[in-house]
């Protein structure tokens, strides 16, 4: 049974146990990786979603109105963008054979759109209430923080170059739409990269995602991982349905991380 809270469950247990919550080298910086990974997913968790970008993208690339892009009802939300782009353009009317030669050219339609479109982003998908928040206090509690999100790496860089999180979110050991068309194969890419940097190997159950949509838990259980979604855009009782450790209502910075502490094992205190 996932744990559903909301953020006057956990906001004791945070100050009774904040002196454990920093571990610090002989040099004063904080050593993240031995405090935990958490893996966040973007659309939906950081920032609302908006198909314009994708709508944009597909339009130019397949020589279509963007008003004949026809989106499928299922596999949009929490799958990657070539996927969504492959089945969206069979949905417009695009032969297979076409809709699959233009993901080739989407790429880089797609890095031209959300260039473009950088003003407009900040304005229509400004991030959640309490994301940098929450970004900056696991921060503080030396978490090692990156993404996984079907994002094209181009499309993530300037999601969160928006959000102003500055050095806080890890990319280089995140896993992107770019890196495989399957969402279940980016959890071993953010594995393979953060053994890569940090020199050790990346411990399931001190790993955790941040997600909303029923996709993110899939994808994180495939892995072995932890996972939490916030109930953004689907209901906490559709989304605890779909077993993932916990439900929060929203982002609030103590409210998380007192769960991903407790699910860490972080701070022994936390153990429900």
């Amino acid at each position: 049974m996932p744990l559903t809270l909301t953020v006057s469950d956990t906001q004791r247990s945070v100050s009774a146990t904040k002196h454990t919550s920093f571990l610090l080298c002989d040099d004063g910086s904080v050593a993240h990786r031995d405090a935990g990974v958490v893996v966040w997913d973007v659309d939906g968790t950081m920032i609302p979603a908006d198909l314009r970008w994708l709508r944009r993208a597909i339009a130019a690339t397949y020589g279509i109105a963007e008003s004949d892009v026809t989106f499928p009802e299922k596999k949009v939300h929490g799958y990657t963008d070539e996927s969504i782009v492959l089945d969206t353009a069979v949905a417009s009317g695009i032969a297979a054979s076409e809709a699959e030669a233009g993901v080739a050219r989407f790429g880089t339609v797609m890095a031209g759109v959300m260039s473009a479109g950088r003003e407009e982003l900040a304005r229509v998908q400004p991030p959640y209430p309490g994301v940098a928040e929450s970004i900056a206090v696991l921060h503080q509690h030396g978490f090692v923080q990156t993404v996984l999100t079907g994002n094209l790496r181009a499309a993530a860089d300037i999601k969160i170059a928006s959000l102003g999180l500055g050095s806080q979110i890890d990319l280089d050991i995140g896993a992107y739409g770019s890196d495989a068309r399957d969402r279940f194969r980016l959890p071993a890419i953010v594995a393979h990269r953060y053994q890569e940097k940090y020199g050790v190997e990346l411990t399931p159950d001190r790993t955790v995602v941040v997600g909303d949509a029923p996709n993110d838990i899939a994808c994180a259980r495939d892995a072995g991982w932890r996972v939490v979604v916030v109930a953004h855009r689907v209901s906490s009782e559709e989304l605890a349905g779909y077993g993932p450790d916990a439900v929060l209502d929203r982002l609030e910075p103590q409210s998380l991380v007192s769960t991903i502490a407790s699910l860490t094992s972080r701070w022994r205190g936390y153990r429900r």
